[in-house]
């Protein structure tokens, strides 16, 4: 296990916010993440909530502006907030493009030269960085859930998909549902994945609940002034699929909300909240 490195703590609505880096192995480089300590973690275990953002943002992205400390103080839960993609890789293409390379990893494994050396962030979402958590810090790795924004929202939806075991809740803001049919994906998973579109669907979110539901209510929050809508989020789709799948589903289309933080920090408390609900308990 790698040493992890403090880069700042402050006190926050009676817990600590902080910010860590540790040498990854599944990144092959240092990763950086943020970590909200509510006031029940001096005393004992709590649930712990992982956080996974969108594209061109980074672990400080939603610690700084989604507002969430207050109400995860309130309900006792552990946030970790991760990075999007690794840094510094020095590939050539990986930088100069938002919607590509370092900041858009889409939390996946790639199988593409070069990409598969450092690109690995679904490894390290599921397997390398809750480890790492539950080393340093008193959390109740039962009792887990994962959430997300834009590419994160996909990031949280698949991969609790396919590992409902380790997830008791799963929400979503304005999540890619069907990358392998939107543009922001026909970009990104040729070049991480190949051009093999089978291989896409283990990434794809509609193409994962109709083999795998979640054992709970999917929760997502869309805005209907959100300017990525109608080209790149499509929630139409995943609804579609999941009346399919039968899977339990709350998609709310929030009238007048864009994609930004300021949407994001409205219905935070709402997402805190459903997931401490499903976290609740032994």
């Amino acid at each position: 296990m790698s040493t992890l490195e403090k880069i700042s703590e402050q006190r926050s609505f009676g817990g600590v916010q902080g910010i860590y880096r540790h040498d990854s192995t599944a990144c092959a480089g240092p990763m950086r993440f943020a970590v909200y300590q509510p006031p029940q973690a001096e005393k004992g275990q709590c649930p712990v909530l992982y956080y996974l953002a969108g594209l061109t943002c980074t672990e400080e992205t939603a610690t700084i502006k989604a507002g969430a400390q207050r109400v995860a103080a309130e309900l006792g839960l552990i946030l970790v907030m991760t990075d999007t993609s690794p840094r510094g890789t020095t590939i050539e293409g990986a930088t100069g493009d938002w919607e590509f390379g370092e900041g858009a990893g889409f939390y996946l494994n790639a199988t593409q030269a070069p990409w598969s050396k450092n690109f690995r962030m679904y490894s390290y979402v599921v397997d390398e960085l809750p480890a790492l958590i539950a080393e340093n810090f008193p959390i109740d790795a039962s009792r887990s859930g994962i959430f997300g924004h834009s590419m994160g929202g996909h990031g949280a939806l698949t991969i609790a998909l396919k590992n409902p075991q380790r997830y008791r809740s799963v929400s979503a803001f304005a999540p890619i549902v069907a990358p392998s049919q939107v543009p922001w994906g026909l970009k990104a998973l040729p070049r991480y994945l190949g051009e093999d579109t089978s291989t896409w669907a283990d990434y794809d979110a509609c193409e994962l609940v109709r083999k795998q539901t979640f054992p709970g209510t999917i929760l997502i929050d869309q805005g209907e002034a959100d300017q990525f809508l109608e080209g790149q989020l499509k929630p139409e789709l995943f609804d579609q699929a999941c009346a399919e799948a039968g899977q339990a589903l709350l998609l709310r289309r929030q009238a007048g909300y864009d994609h930004s933080y300021w949407f994001i920090s409205t219905f935070m408390e709402d997402h805190l909240r459903h997931h401490a609900a499903a976290l609740a308990g032994s």
